[in-house]
């Protein structure tokens, strides 16, 4: 089958699973830490680091990064397929309260970008935070906190979310994310 009809199944998909998704508030006093997760590719393979932190110190408990191939090529609005299986492999046998995601939840076009993915599929509460907003999307299916463009991954809401961030902020930017984004890339801090 061609790539164009297995996407419009996958986006089909993507639809479903987004009324899934749990949207709700989170008590902050009950979060003692807060993982980062994001991945960076040279050639074909991925490079996934997580970063474990207190919250809301953002003192780093925990690091790891994880390579593995790259099994499905970049197509916009289905990051979720090239991410996933590295990004899992990443939180395997890891706690946390919450996570980033280097990534979109709500705030994609079909309501449910890698953010929302790793949520459902954790049982976690998750947030997406990306750089920039993806065509196409809501503006009220997001918030920009300093440099980041923060989104409801799952079990968690907007409001929550983005308290959580702001929390975190370092230079415009979430701490826990930077230290991952640099960790993915140098492979270490």
């Amino acid at each position: 089958m061609e790539l164009n009809k297995k996407l419009e199944r996958i986006a089909e998909v993507q639809r479903k699973l987004a009324a899934r998704v749990v949207e709700r508030p989170l008590n902050l006093e009950d979060i003692e830490t807060v993982g980062a997760v994001d991945v960076s590719y040279r050639e074909s393979l991925a490079r996934s680091a997580f970063i474990l932190c207190s919250f809301p110190s953002c003192e780093v408990l925990k690091s790891k990064v994880i390579e593995t191939e790259v099994s499905f090529p970049y197509v916009s609005t289905f990051f979720f397929l090239r991410e996933t299986r590295s990004v899992l492999l990443a939180l395997r046998g890891e706690e946390f309260d919450v996570l980033l995601v280097e990534g979109h939840g709500r705030a994609h076009p079909r309501g449910y970008g890698l953010a929302s993915h790793i949520g459902l599929l954790l049982h976690k509460p998750t947030i997406g935070v990306a750089k920039r907003p993806l065509r196409g999307v809501p503006e009220e299916s997001f918030v920009r906190v300093g440099k980041a463009y923060v989104s409801v991954g799952h079990l968690i809401d907007l409001n929550s979310a983005v308290r959580i961030v702001e929390a975190l902020l370092e230079r415009g930017y979430p701490k826990p994310l930077k230290l991952a984004d640099r960790l993915s890339k140098r492979g270490s801090l």
